[in-house]
């Protein structure tokens, strides 16, 4: 475990990223905590998100020459990500794509940096794992080598088979995904922590059901 996974999970439920309670997940699951990086909404947490981002992909040893982010949630993660790394004087290239393409101006769908090389794909979390198997189809189309992932938070919930969603992406791209922070490290949280106590049952109990 990370020292910056702590942080990074200490900084969620700061900024009320990572909360508790009863959610329901879009597998229809009912979660006792739910995480929305789209909470990340200010100047000084996109700019602390894309540190911690930095850091856990430093801490992969994925190879990589340019970020890609799949609209819309990765548009301003590879930008945050991409700042984090130039302040420690490595510059690396973006691109994001839009939903729709556009017909006017310089037109497709792809924004930013001409996509090549090994690129690696940004996002949130992973659920069903269809923004990352959309993201690998482009990336491939334009003769660039998708090397990896990068999520926020691996709930390490079980997608379609036994597997973990995050294992499942790995197995059917061939790639290393990595993340800031897991569902074990946010149990680890929990149990350190005063005020979240009284959640650890519940969470624990989740994960023995869901979780890989």
């Amino acid at each position: 475990m990370n020292d910056f996974s702590q942080e990074f999970i200490a900084f969620s439920v700061k900024k009320q990223v990572l909360r508790f309670g009863e959610f329901k997940t879009k597998a229809g699951r009912l979660s006792p905590y739910f995480f929305n990086a789209g909470l990340f909404n200010d100047g000084e947490s996109l700019l602390k998100l894309g540190e911690f981002y930095a850091k856990s992909i430093q801490a992969s040893g994925i190879q990589f020459d340019m970020l890609f982010g799949p609209a819309y949630k990765g548009i301003p993660l590879v930008a945050a990500i991409s700042i984090a790394f130039a302040r420690e004087g490595k510059n690396y290239p973006y691109a994001y794509n839009r939903k729709e393409a556009k017909d006017h101006g310089e037109g497709g769908t792809l924004v930013g940096s001409p996509i090549q090389g090994n690129v690696l794909i940004i996002d949130d979390v992973i659920s069903a794992g269809t923004s990352i198997r959309e993201s690998v189809t482009l990336i491939e189309s334009q003769h660039a080598t998708p090397c990896g992932v990068s999520i926020a938070l691996d709930r390490q919930e079980k997608g379609l088979t036994e597997l973990s969603a995050v294992q499942e992406v790995e197995k059917n791209n061939n790639i290393p995904v990595s993340s800031i922070a897991k569902l074990s490290d946010l149990l680890k949280y929990i149990e350190n922590s005063h005020d979240l106590a009284q959640y650890l049952h519940k969470v624990d109990h989740y994960r023995q059901q869901y979780c890989v």
